[in-house]
């Protein structure tokens, strides 16, 4: 398992598996998000399999899959309020963690500007630099 922190409430993850679900508790986590489709996993990855060993160990679990045609700005928004409606920190996971990085440079690029996403999120081993325009676009925006 690789976690990720972008933020002291906010984690990214490579896909989990159920194994890992008593590490991510221990770990402080209160709200796990399943960013990863189904249909790109086997049963025993599937959202379902990890919610109930998630619920089973006390966490909330979510499920908000993402792709390319479906980041959004109304999924982005909904990533946004499941990160800051959790009662502690959240981890979010998809096939490799970018996606959940993505979702979330996305969804503060206003409040924090393009810059501050950016570092934040190369920090954690997620560079990218290719979404500045798009970052800079929605900061434009919302400022």
């Amino acid at each position: 398992m690789d976690i990720r922190p972008i933020t002291p409430r906010y984690a990214v993850s490579p896909q989990i598996s159920v194994e890992d679900i008593p590490a991510i508790a221990a770990a402080g986590f209160t709200r796990i998000i399943c960013n990863r489709p189904d249909a790109e996993v086997p049963p025993s990855h599937q959202a379902e399999a990890i919610g109930a060993a998630a619920r089973a160990a006390g966490l909330d679990f979510e499920v908000l899959e993402l792709t390319h045609q479906t980041m959004t700005p109304e999924n982005v928004a909904r990533q946004t309020a499941l990160a800051e409606t959790a009662s502690g920190p959240v981890l979010a996971y998809c096939a490799s963690g970018t996606r959940c990085s993505v979702v979330w440079a996305l969804g503060h690029c206003g409040a924090l500007g393009a810059d501050a996403v950016l570092s934040k999120t190369s920090a954690a081993g997620y560079p990218l630099d290719a979404l500045r325009p798009r970052l800079e676009e929605i900061a434009a925006t919302r400022s």
